[in-house]
Parts: structure tokens; C-alpha cells; sequence
């Protein structure tokens, strides 16, 4: 239970509340009748009329990935300022290790890695790649990675440029039932205008509560992860110039705040944390 409860962005699962019940909230205190809210007709209208023109728009596996990002865009991104600075420990543990047995002692290390970009930019490093190379093609592979990552993005985004577009389709099907049913028993009208009127509200709720936020969620956990492929790159490449690990250190600190600037001197202060070159190999 702890380990989910740490997984969730506190202040993203705090603004979702939120905004849902500034709407709850402004129905309870507008009206007693909550069920006049809902509208099944409406709601088919909008989300399957979504969802459709997605499918229909984008292959289903970038649909099925903007689904996700829904699901998960109250889970904390998976690079992060302390992670960062983490990152950065774990390189200069490698730079021990290549002082200490030479580039193929990092052979075991990249069969421990789980992450395929960070994989192989291990085996590009092992292989004996010059630096220069290893820096063109991390940056190919970080680039490529961060656009596929991203077709999601664009998936959401043409979503809830879609929903109150359904919206309107709902409003205008709601109007032509109750045209024709001007004449008639006044419940029918209703029906017909409440159709009209929640179709819209429906459209407007999923573009700017759902469809917007997951999107730009998702952008902004994809950019933090390419600055972090990023600085592992130049991690990589300081590993293939066989550069100290304090020198490492001062490079890789450039792309942090200073705030949080990983410090070599106090890691080795450490009683757990010290990795001197004998027992980091």
C-alpha cells in the first residue's frame, strides 16, 4: 500500500480532485435533482463519437498508449530531481569500475540494466566506440525515443479538440428531437433539450478534465526524461574518454540546479554511501 501511495503526484491527484468538485459542487448547490445531469444519450454521443474518430485517426497501439496516459497521469513521472541526482551516482560508479577493470567491466552492469536506451548505450561504450560516435547515435536513439513517446500526446490532444466538437453533434440531435416533438407532450421536449444541453457539457468536461491534462502531463514526464537521457549521454561519453569520476562529477553537475548538485565528497562520507575506487569495483 505504501509503495502505491508513493507512486501518486500528490499535487496532480490534489488539482484532479479538485476541479471535479468545483462542478459537483456547483450542481449540488444549483439543484436537488443531480440525475437531471445525466444523460446516457449524451454521453454515448461524446465518448463514442471520440473514441471512434480516434481509431479512426491514429494506429489503435497510440490510442490504446493515450488510454494509458489517462489512466496513469496520476503516477509521479519516472524522472525526477532526486533521480537525477541518483543517475549521476550510478555513472561515477562506472567510472570506478572502468578505472578499476578497463570498458569490459561494464559488460555486467549493462546485463543489469532493464532500460533499452540506457542498455544500449552501455554496449555502445563496451563495443569501444569512439566518444564522438557514442554522442551521435545516444542522441539519435534519445531523439527517436522522445518522438514515439510523444505520438500520445498528439493522440489526446486532437481528442479533446474532438469532444466538444461531439459536443455540438449531441446539441444538434438533442434540438432535432425536440423540434419534432414540438408539438407533443412537453416531457418529450425535455428530454430532447436536456440531450442538447449535457451533450455539450459532456464534451467540454472530457476536453479540459481528461483529454488537455493527460496530454500535457504526459509531455512535460517525456521531456524530463529526455533532459535525463540526455545527461546520461554525456555520462556514457565521459565513461568512453575514461574521464576521472570527479571530472564527472563537475560535467554532469551542469545540467542540475545547483541546489541539488551531486556532491562525490559527501556520498564517500557516508557509511553505506562511500564509494572509494576499491570497493566500487
Amino acid at each position: 500500500m505504501e509503495r502505491v501511495v508513493q507512486s501518486v503526484s500528490l499535487a496532480t491527484f490534489a488539482g484532479t480532485v479538485f476541479g471535479f468538485s468545483l462542478v459537483l459542487g456547483a450542481i449540488a448547490h444549483g439543484t436537488d435533482n443531480y440525475w437531471s445531469f445525466l444523460s446516457p444519450e449524451g454521453f454515448l454521443i461524446v465518448i463514442g463519437g471520440t473514441i471512434a474518430n480516434a481509431f479512426m485517426s491514429y494506429q489503435a497501439r497510440y490510442v490504446l498508449r493515450a488510454f494509458r496516459a489517462m489512466r496513469n497521469m496520476l503516477k509521479k513521472p519516472r524522472a525526477t530531481r532526486e533521480g537525477l541526482n541518483a543517475e549521476i551516482l550510478r555513472l561515477i560508479k562506472w567510472a570506478y569500475l572502468v578505472h578499476s577493470k578497463g570498458l569490459v567491466g561494464l559488460e555486467g552492469e549493462g546485463a543489469k540494466i532493464r532500460e533499452p536506451l540506457l542498455r544500449y548505450g552501455v554496449e555502445l561504450v563496451v563495443t569501444g566506440y569512439k566518444p564522438e560516435m557514442i554522442r551521435a547515435m545516444m542522441n539519435t536513439a534519445v531523439e527517436a525515443d522522445f518522438e514515439r513517446s510523444t505520438v500520445p500526446v498528439t493522440v489526446l490532444r486532437n481528442m479533446a479538440s474532438t469532444a466538444p466538437a461531439f459536443g455540438m453533434v449531441g446539441t444538434l440531435v438533442g434540438m432535432v428531437i425536440m423540434l419534432q416533438n414540438i408539438n407533443g407532450e412537453m416531457a418529450n421536449i425535455g428530454t430532447g433539450l436536456a440531450v442538447a444541453l449535457l451533450a455539450t457539457l459532456y464534451g467540454i468536461i472530457f476536453a479540459r478534465l481528461f483529454c488537455l491534462p493527460a496530454a500535457d502531463k504526459l509531455m512535460q514526464k517525456e521531456e524530463i526524461m529526455r533532459f535525463r537521457n540526455y545527461m546520461m549521454t554525456e555520462g556514457l561519453v565521459l565513461l568512453a574518454e575514461k574521464q576521472s569520476p570527479r571530472y564527472m562529477q563537475d560535467k554532469l553537475n551542469s545540467f542540475l540546479e545547483p541546489a541539488i548538485h551531486f556532491n562525490l565528497d559527501e556520498q564517500i562520507k557516508k557509511p553505506n554511501g562511500g564509494h572509494s575506487q576499491g570497493n566500487a569495483a
